[in-house]
């Protein structure tokens, strides 16, 4: 492990008020390893220098603790505080890709139980030597489209979070994600630019699906000019049986 990967996320993580074990330094290099080896031959992320890597994929899932302190007065910022609010919740994270947020986050916070889905059956491939070379448990991978897992039952208003960090438009990632989340759990999704307009469109979609809005965290990057931002939706009621629509009706019709 370099000196630089470990300062530097060991600082970043802090200034989140988490504070990461050795441990866990050692396992996101290892995933930073696994993840820059592999994307020569698979298309995983155009991020792969190691600074970027750290800011711009690993704290930048990390910032949902954000959005835990704008759920719950309750939680201080305090490490272990955080870590106990996560215990034993449940997460699935859609899309997740290269894993961000979700395989960082089951990392982070080990007694989360995650569950990651890809419509792409490499990146769930890539997903899987990375928790086996881990050793991570309470972790699953899910091949296939949200569109189809949020009618499954096994998935469906099963989790305590559903998490998105994807270039899709809020109500399409509304219509992904609200569907698999628990009455009074959360929806939060990663986004990034202004976002003003693109939240006030995504309102009726939000509250069709049984959503609502409850905040929206804005934040920028270490050491840039990126703006992102949380969106904070509460599942007030159950998402209406008719939603998510058959795949792709979600992008090219969003509600």
């Amino acid at each position: 492990m370099t000196d630089t990967f470990y300062t530097s996320l060991r600082e970043e993580a802090e200034k989140l008020d988490i504070s990461l074990e050795d441990a866990t330094i050692q396992q996101l290099f290892t995933y930073y390893q696994m993840l820059v080896e592999t994307n020569k031959v698979m298309n995983l992320t155009a991020i792969t220098e190691e600074q970027d890597v750290v800011k711009k994929h690993f704290i930048d899932s990390m910032a949902i603790v954000k959005a835990v302190n704008a759920i719950t007065s309750n939680v201080s910022r305090e490490t272990s505080d955080i870590s106990t609010f996560f215990k034993d919740k449940t997460m699935i994270d859609v899309g997740t890709g290269a894993g961000f947020p979700g395989l960082v986050l089951k990392i982070v916070f080990p007694g989360l139980h995650v569950v990651l889905t890809d419509s792409l059956n490499k990146r769930i491939t890539f997903l899987d030597h990375v928790i086996r070379a881990l050793e991570l448990t309470g972790v699953e991978t899910v091949h296939g489209r949200a569109e189809d897992l949020g009618q499954n039952p096994a998935y469906r208003e099963k989790f305590d979070f559903a998490v998105s960090r994807a270039v899709a438009n809020l109500a399409t990632l509304s219509e992904y994600d609200l569907p698999f989340v628990r009455k009074n759990g959360y929806f939060i999704a990663y986004k990034s630019g202004e976002i003003s307009e693109e939240t006030e469109k995504a309102a009726h979609a939000i509250g069709l699906l049984g959503g609502k809005q409850e905040a929206r965290i804005c934040y920028m990057l270490p050491d840039s000019d990126i703006a992102r931002s949380l969106i904070v939706i509460r599942k007030a009621k159950e998402t209406p049986r008719k939603y998510p629509r058959k795949s792709g009706m979600p992008s090219k019709t969003p509600l």
